[in-house]
């Protein structure tokens, strides 16, 4: 499997001489098994799956070219016994998923095993991986894009005011799902007005009024993968206000999608908006990073931020998100995935962007 060799050419001499792994989402992506349990370890020439009863079968059926082994158990009972058949004396661990007890139990396990192997924390060797699609992610993410598109299209012709968020948001699960969405990649964002001035604000009960901004986050899930969108209405007739705020951020949103090409700092993109927004005034309203990446996750490397050090490359797939957000009065953020295609962008998701709906 292309995935466990790609990882394997990571696993330098000096380093580990194995991977413990038991994050869900890089569990998945190397061995294809879909258990909300388990552990992988990885070698320069071995593949093992430890599940309880739960999903022996499962992974049977999922994990293709794995050893399977039954545990009855969390990690006492058979990682000593494994660790030493193989002989791994430097074993990798997930050093951002494991919790402190769990560290403290691998520890332990690694001190009084016979013989004793060494612990060393790694970053990162799986994300870094992920961030690449192959065509078949490329495919399935295509495909959550476009349910998204369907949805909100629908809900689009139905928004009215005098709903709830709450009922807004049940709506367009609904439709997400009846359009061929499997579980949602997270829950959905129905803020109105004030509300609409909280990044990630949740639904509520408060009920929609005409000319107020309706910002709606939201993204469809198929074969695992996650897509991310994010669309801001005005019911009734725009407001000057309105008009202002949303022609800068999509006027930052639409430069960054003209600009971003292979090869180009995470971190320049990030700078390309945030200028554009800053020298309109609203700089302050705007605290969050450009995008992020969006896989197996909807939150996955790359980041694009003025922190970031990742550089954008061919067959990333990311968000490119700006957004203003205004104390008392609400926010305006316009969210498209995208991915980048023969050296270009290619945006993914391709609702229209609409800034009212006429009418209430």
């Amino acid at each position: 499997m292309q995935r466990l060799q790609n990882l394997r050419n990571k696993l330098l001499p000096g380093g580990p001489d194995g991977l413990l792994v038991g994050s869900s989402p890089n569990r998945r992506y190397l061995s294809g098994f879909r258990g909300s349990a388990g552990w992988l370890l990885i070698t320069s020439s071995g593949a093992h799956l430890a599940v309880d009863f739960r999903y022996v079968e499962q992974a049977k059926q999922e994990a293709g070219g794995f050893e399977i082994l039954y545990i009855s158990g969390g990690l006492p009972a058979w990682l000593p016994g494994l660790v030493s058949r193989l002989g791994i004396n430097r074993l990798g661990i997930e050093a951002g998923h494991l919790s402190y007890d769990t560290y403290m139990e691998l520890a332990q396990l690694a001190k009084t095993a016979k013989p004793p192997f060494k612990l060393l924390p790694v970053k990162n060797l799986v994300e870094d991986l992920r961030m690449l699609k192959d065509k078949a992610e490329l495919a399935a993410i295509e495909k959550a894009c476009n349910i998204a598109d369907d949805a909100i299209v629908a809900l689009a012709g139905r928004l009215q005011a005098g709903v709830s968020e709450k009922q807004v948001a049940w709506e367009l699960e609904s439709l997400l799902r009846q359009k061929g969405s499997d579980t949602l990649p997270f829950e959905i964002i129905v803020a109105s007005g004030p509300n609409a001035a909280l990044p990630h604000a949740q639904p509520t009960g408060r009920l929609i009024c005409e000319g107020e901004t309706v910002i709606i986050d939201f993204g469809a899930r198929c074969g695992g993968y996650c897509s991310d969108m994010t669309r801001t209405f005005m019911l009734g007739e725009q407001t000057e206000k309105f008009n202002t705020v949303y022609n800068i951020v999509l006027g930052a949103q639409m430069t960054a999608l003209s600009i971003i090409e292979n090869g180009m700092q995470a971190r320049a993109a990030d700078a390309l908006a945030r200028g554009m927004i800053d020298r309109a005034g609203y700089g302050e309203f705007f605290g969050h990073g450009l995008g992020h990446g969006t896989g197996l996750e909807t939150h996955e490397a790359p980041r694009i931020g003025t922190l970031s050090d990742d550089i954008l490359q061919e067959d990333m797939v990311f968000t490119i998100e700006p957004g203003i957000y205004l104390p008392d009065w609400g926010g305006v953020r316009i969210e498209d995935t995208v991915t980048i295609t023969d050296g270009k962008l290619r945006t993914l998701t391709h609702a229209a962007k609409k800034s009212c709906i006429k009418g209430g």
